[in-house]
């Protein structure tokens, strides 16, 4: 097990009701809010008028900017910024999913930046300072409303970077499994592809002697895969929300990655399919890890026969290693094709005349300097271009 230094100090205000309770809970900790939002589907559920009814019950004044689209882009952030420093807002408050609260931080971080906010994705340079962040979550997939992640997409240059620091956290997040009821079936696999990613970034790692985090990813990864179908069945079942929300939530707070060397190639990969062709986040990486377990497996195959049996129930013998991970990619492929998730690049439109494009944006990330993305295998661009390949 490597060194650590775990710190989570998002709140989770979980349950029935809870976002009426947002007002009372900002109260303590703001004069002045920007409510930042996506589409109008906040305003049809009745959410916005719920969340504007607590904030004025509390007292807190606010200004709002609507418009996030997934894949959230600069140019919002950048106005968003402007709003807030001629407003006086001292903090944002994310009224939706992973796109609405990673804006939300790019704002934060950037109200206090003197330059362009994009610099500090580009170079990934320290923050010293951001604005409070905190969600009223319509979407679990993304674990935003826990991590010190956001993922901003900049138009101009086509590019797709992440960025995080423990003082992008959200002070508090409010989770009510009721607000996802509405959702359609297409983003309630693509969540699920998404959260399921993040553990997998964590979970498949060279590092040893991490029986209590392999046990937690293997826990969380068995959860989502017995109650996300139930979803499928019954959008509106609230035990299986429940579960899988706050397996979401846990996924991406950085618990399960804790004193293990992680991945994170298959999110670079899947960055470069979003930022070209603005596909769903959680559709490409349900395309690429599959095409990622069957190109690296071979580098640590204990790993991947684990994966199998714990995760994905496979309980063939063992004389033969190499099938037994088959057996369990297969099984993920085939859950992911019950969610109705697609299994191929071309299924998501994308053919190869930009494949090697793409993997050289995947690896060229530092200065024009090759940069080999990933930690169980290292890969460089041509290792990439051939995940590609595999899962045309």
């Amino acid at each position: 097990m490597l060194n650590f230094d775990l710190y989570m100090p998002a709140r989770i205000v979980f349950g029935r009701g809870t976002q009426s309770r947002i007002g009372e809970l900002l109260k303590p900790h703001a004069k002045k809010v920007l409510l930042h939002y996506g589409g109008g589907s906040i305003k049809r559920t009745g959410l916005y008028d719920t969340v504007v009814k607590s904030l004025n019950d509390a007292g807190i004044p606010f200004v709002e900017l609507g418009g996030v689209v997934p894949n959230p882009r600069l140019s919002l952030v950048h106005e968003g910024i402007e709003l807030c420093r001629r407003e006086n807002v001292d903090l944002i408050l994310a009224v939706g999913g992973g796109s609405a609260i990673d804006s939300s931080k790019a704002i934060a971080m950037g109200v206090y930046y003197d330059g362009d906010v994009w610099d500090i994705y580009d170079t990934g340079k320290p923050i010293e300072k951001a604005l409070p962040v905190a969600v009223v979550l319509t979407i679990p997939a993304a674990g935003s409303e826990s991590s010190g992640d956001t993922v901003i997409s900049n138009e101009e240059t086509g590019r797709k970077y992440g960025y995080g620091s423990p003082k992008l956290r959200p002070l508090i997040s409010v989770m009510n499994p009721e607000l996802f009821f509405t959702l359609p079936k297409n983003q309630i696999a693509n969540g699920v592809a998404d959260m399921m990613s993040h553990i997998f970034e964590r979970y498949f790692t060279n590092t040893t002697h991490v029986d209590l985090t392999d046990a937690l990813c293997e826990a969380t990864l068995r959860t989502i895969l017995s109650n996300a179908p139930r979803l499928m069945e019954d959008p509106q079942d609230y035990d299986a929300w429940a579960e899988i929300g706050f397996a979401g939530t846990v996924a991406h707070n950085g618990l399960l990655g804790m004193g293990r060397e992680q991945d994170w190639a298959c999110h670079a990969m899947e960055h470069e399919l979003s930022a070209a062709y603005d596909v769903a986040h959680g559709a490409g990486l349900a395309v690429l890890t599959p095409a990622w377990m069957k190109y690296v497996h071979k580098d640590n195959l204990d790993m991947f026969v684990q994966f199998a049996v714990n995760v994905m129930g496979v309980s063939k013998g063992f004389r033969d290693k190499e099938d037994v991970i088959r057996e369990g990619i297969d099984r993920l492929q085939n859950f992911y094709r019950v969610m109705s998730l697609p299994q191929t690049l071309t299924e998501l439109g994308i053919d190869e005349s930009r494949h090697e494009e793409m993997a050289k944006k995947c690896t060229e990330i530092y200065f024009g300097e090759e940069y080999k993305v990933g930690g169980l295998k290292k890969l460089g661009w041509q290792d990439v271009l051939n995940i590609y390949t595999i899962a045309k």
